[in-house]
């Protein structure tokens, strides 16, 4: 029987992978550290894929062609069970392609292959969606990977920081209920450095809607320190749980919740792909251990 769980193994690095979702369940370095938030009472997912939405839909339907369709925050895919094309010992590739569950909900012919690779020290994940069908196919795509936030257990949580690979002085976006509040707000990042703290997530995530940056480090003065990177993705969230949570989410998005005003047809929806038929869009990110 084909396993639905593949450690991957690399040099200094070890990832795992559930067929559930694609979903990454576990990034360790080379002493066997744990750097991926392992699930709990305060958040059930550890990495979900955001698929064909990132964020809320108003009244979670979406619109096309006059008809709405039922669509819950992030999409299905994360609540799919994906198909392995490819399991290696440093590598695989699992997809997913419509059927009628989808298209109750989501009404495009569509394939979602999802790639995890090891290079040292390094994961790369490539999220390949193509468009199998006759129209245009209107997609959002994002990753969702939650850190554990404290990397090394004897440092308080404002220890931590997040470093952009640039500047980074545009205002951030925020939500209300899950949709886009229409304001803008000024950033809590000080030139290069967002200081963490629970109280930044008191009103959800904070939205990079047009980051300068195409990484950014989340460490401390000392322990272990993660580089993200990105490629393909037009915005960033940053997310823990309101009220305080062990996980730090840095989430690489094609697309963001609908506008709080919004009511118009998904392919209309700011952020989405527009894929013309028989075409594909591929979008990538690396976890980088330092």
């Amino acid at each position: 029987m084909e396993q639905d769980r593949l450690t991957l193994h690399g040099d200094g690095i070890s990832a795992t992978i559930v067929g559930q979702g694609a979903e990454l369940v576990s990034l360790r370095d080379v002493e066997g550290t744990e750097l991926l938030w392992q699930a709990g009472p305060a958040w059930r997912r550890q990495s979900p894929i955001l698929f064909p939405i990132v964020g809320r839909l108003k009244d979670d339907q979406l619109s096309h062609g006059g008809q709405n369709y039922p669509m819950t925050q992030h999409g299905f895919a994360r609540d799919r069970r994906f198909a392995w094309a490819e399991q290696g010992p440093s590598s695989c590739t699992l997809v997913l392609t419509d059927d009628a569950g989808t298209r109750a909900h989501y009404p495009f012919p569509f394939r979602l292959a999802v790639s995890y690779n090891l290079a040292p020290r390094q994961l790369g994940v490539t999220f390949e969606v193509t468009n199998t069908g006759d129209e245009v196919l209107p997609a959002s795509v994002g990753a969702h990977p939650a850190f554990n936030w404290l990397l090394l257990p004897e440092l308080a949580k404002e220890a931590y920081r997040l470093t952009f690979a640039d500047d980074e002085p545009a205002p951030i976006r925020r939500l209300k209920d899950g949709l886009l509040l229409p304001a803008p707000q000024p950033t809590p990042i000080s030139g290069k450095t967002l200081t963490l703290a629970e109280k930044l997530f008191d009103d959800d995530a904070v939205i990079l809607d047009r980051p300068a940056s195409a990484s950014v480090r989340y460490a401390a003065e000392r322990g272990p320190a993660i580089e993200m990177s990105w490629q393909g993705f037009n915005e960033l969230g940053i997310w823990s749980k309101p009220g305080g949570a062990p996980f730090l989410c840095i989430e690489p998005w094609h697309g963001t919740a609908s506008p709080i005003d919004f009511d118009g047809e998904f392919a209309d929806k700011p952020g989405v792909m527009l894929i013309p038929p028989g075409a594909k869009r591929t979008l990538s990110y690396q976890i980088g251990l330092g």
